[in-house]
């Protein structure tokens, strides 16, 4: 979430789909949102731009629903915390809030799980810092096989052992665990007696993910190398929160070897980014005795209302499904003591926070210690600041007895190069494998495993089991909406009309009509056969520009042709999130996919529903086959709908993605998450779609690798 900047850090700005920026100057230690970002070669409307261009600058897309996407998907998260909230209602007993931890635990371990074996450690100490109360040893070790954790470890002197530990994780710094407030905490504990153990997250510190010949990050530190190697891993069943909670309990283990550490004193604590892995790990991991999450606890709703976009890692997959909430994380630590810090001023809304903190309170006093969770509001914005240190500081002091003190410590903050652990400041220079190098990986393993090829009835049901797709209704056609005529819009046809067909109870899928007769009332079939374009970013804007419809016309000109924007695109494409944000990495087009995983509806399979309701609605009218056409972004539900519609006799595809494997293959990538079907590699790939449609007559024009660009011949 990247709302708020704190003046003393550096703001960066990564990729948009693919496409390098150029670094801001200004700096963020949490979340940062680049300005209004260039559109990337995937976005731009291939072929012919200029064959109308004088009509592209004086006229503005149509998008007449900006709206729509983001009230159907508030109704959603709404109705998914209805839903917790019932479960919560019913408690009345010990007993029963017993049961309800064991379930939210189960179903954390749902969205999370499985986890990978844990494999040697392997640590090592790179270096020591004696300091006066305590001294810090640079740590490096392994969470996976070749995949190195650099941290500090910061070692109380002169005090009996063994002592409380703490993990702390750190928010979105650029510079991880040496950001000023992350190493103020873990010094701050130190010297209070406290052994504490803080890492660098993935792609930021000494962890970048894609460095350059410069070793600095070429995608964007923090949440754009999240989101850039995290988008790709649901390609193969992996959620890059699971990867970087993995970390968080791999500290842990490293953590409990040490013999300064009393096992039975076991902390965890983090702001923003770190308020989101403290949150997560008192989920998925039941050795911790005590926890204090700040910047983060709200709930999904309020994010969602308040157009905040999340990171990967912040999105568990099914979440929203499962009815769980930030609160139910918590949960599944209780009985033990959790202090929630939150700020009147976040982005992180501190209403959703006084909820969470009402239902735990609930929870707490059915298990009888109604003590043991508290919640911690400050003026002022997003921050690990002094005086929520210090609310944690006594908040565990309490739980631990090793002080008695209320306020923080003086601090001396080292400089960042200070508390390196690698030579150069960065693990690649250590041959730490790359996470997308894992997804790779990954995915050829799943290829080795995928059946070699399908009948229509088998690729079918995978097709509608992987994007979620609801059971065909083929008694039953789409209501629709007929808006008034406007006047010419340079369409390869004279006359057009709109449609709003209704896809399903909140969603609208836009559709044009051309043709040579003015309609104004309902659509009737003047040919057997339709033509549907599924379009790539907007049917107005790709009626007077895409020569592939031009040519469709010339070769077919007495056939109906019709288009459609499917939610999301053209006349629905959302305005929320930031200004001008559809087409960045972290903008509205990416929150409403990341949403729907969550949900688990892939925004591509809900993208496909429309056209599959589309296309009853054009049975409705008494076509009786259908030639789809898609291009870029419309050839993939274009593509579903051509594999499950018997009504569907012909198809082309224009810029369609050649396969998903190759996108986890590939180091670099350039389609957004909302194209992406999660965990589609474990059971198909678009080459046996294409397979399948091979007795429809299928064409493919000009085929586009994973980098949005046609493919070479």
């Amino acid at each position: 979430m990247s709302r708020i900047s704190q003046s003393s850090a550096t703001q960066t700005r990564g990729i948009a789909f693919g496409v390098p920026l150029q670094p801001s100057p200004i700096k963020s230690a949490s979340y940062v949102l680049s300005g209004v970002v260039a559109v990337s070669l995937l976005l731009l409307l291939a072929d012919g731009a200029s064959a109308a261009s004088s009509n592209r600058q004086a006229l503005t897309p149509l998008n007449r629903l900006p709206r729509m996407v983001q009230e159907y998907l508030v109704d959603q998260v709404r109705q998914a915390e209805q839903q917790g909230d019932q479960r919560r209602a019913a408690m009345k007993s010990r007993q029963d809030a017993e049961a309800y931890i064991r379930d939210v635990q189960d179903k954390i371990q749902r969205c999370f799980g499985p986890w990978p074996e844990k494999t040697p450690l392997n640590p090592r100490i790179t270096g020591v810092l004696e300091r006066d109360q305590y001294r810090i040893e640079k740590v490096i070790f392994e969470s996976r096989p070749g995949f190195l954790v650099t941290g500090n470890l910061y070692i109380p002197k002169g005090r009996p052992l063994p002592l409380p530990g703490v993990v702390g994780t750190c928010g979105h710094s650029d510079t991880g665990k040496a950001y000023e407030a992350y190493q103020g905490f873990a010094q701050g504990l130190a010297r209070q007696g406290y052994v504490v153990l803080i890492f660098d997250p993935i792609g930021q510190g000494e962890r970048l993910q894609y460095p350059n010949g410069q070793l600095k990050s070429r995608i964007g530190v923090g949440v754009r190398e999240h989101l850039y190697g995290g988008n790709q891993q649901f390609l193969v069943g992996e959620f890059f929160g699971a990867w970087r909670a993995w970390d968080g309990i791999r500290a842990l283990d490293y953590l409990l070897t040490r013999p300064e550490v009393d096992p039975k004193q076991i902390g965890v604590t983090g702001c923003s980014g770190g308020g989101t892995m403290t949150t997560w790990l008192c989920g998925v991991d039941r050795r911790w005795t005590m926890a204090a999450p700040s910047c983060f606890v709200t709930t999904f709703l309020r994010n969602c209302e308040n157009e905040l976009p999340a990171d990967t890692e912040q999105c568990p997959p099914m979440a929203l499904a499962l009815g769980l909430d930030h609160s139910d994380f918590i949960a599944a630590m209780a009985p033990k003591p959790i202090i929630l810090l939150t700020k009147e001023g976040d982005f992180f809304d501190v209403r959703g926070g006084e909820k969470a903190y009402a239902d735990l309170r609930q929870l707490y006093r059915l298990l009888g210690v109604q003590e043991n969770i508290a919640l911690f509001t400050e003026p002022g914005s997003h921050g690990y600041t002094q005086k929520s240190r210090e609310a944690m500081y006594r908040w565990f002091n309490r739980a631990t007895r090793i002080s008695d003190a209320q306020t923080e410590p003086n601090l001396t903050i080292e400089k960042d190069e200070t508390l390196l652990c690698a030579p150069k400041g960065q693990v690649c220079e250590l041959n730490s494998k790359p996470m997308y190098a894992f997804t790779a990986e990954k995915a050829k393993a799943l290829a080795a495993k995928r059946p070699k090829e399908f009948t229509l009835p088998e690729l079918r049901q995978q097709v509608r089991t992987m994007l979620r797709l609801p059971a065909p209704e083929a008694s039953s056609a789409p209501d629709y909406r007929i808006l008034r005529n406007w006047r010419s819009r340079g369409y390869p046809k004279p006359r057009w009309t709109t449609y709003l067909v209704e896809t399903e109870p909140g969603i609208q899928a836009v559709v044009y009509r051309l043709g040579n007769e003015q309609l104004i009332a309902r659509p009737h079939a003047s040919t057997k056969q339709a033509i549907l374009y599924v379009a790539h970013q907007s049917s107005d804007t790709e009626l007077r520009d895409e020569p592939l419809l031009r040519e469709i016309i010339k070769a077919e000109p007495s056939t109906d042709l019709y288009t459609v924007d499917v939610r999301g695109i053209g006349e629905s494409r959302p305005d929320t999130c930031d200004e001008n944000s559809f087409f960045d990495l972290y903008g509205s087009d990416y929150f409403y996919a990341i949403h729907s995983i969550m949900l688990d509806r892939p925004y591509i399979g809900q993208r496909t529903h429309d056209v599959l309701r589309v296309l009853d609605w054009l049975g409705k009218i008494g076509y009786d086959e259908v030639h789809i056409i898609g291009k870029g972004w419309g050839a993939l539900p274009a593509t579903f709908a051509a594999v499950l519609s018997d009504r569907v006799k012909q198809v082309t595809l224009k810029n369609a993605l050649t396969s998903y494997q190759e996108i986890a293959e590939s180091q670099d990538y350039a389609w957004p998450l909302s194209t992406l079907v999660p965990n589609v590699l474990s059971t198909f790939d678009l080459p046996d779609c294409y397979q399948a449609l091979q007795s429809k007559n299928l064409r493919q024009i000009d085929p586009w690798g994973p980098a949005a660009k046609p493919i070479a011949n």
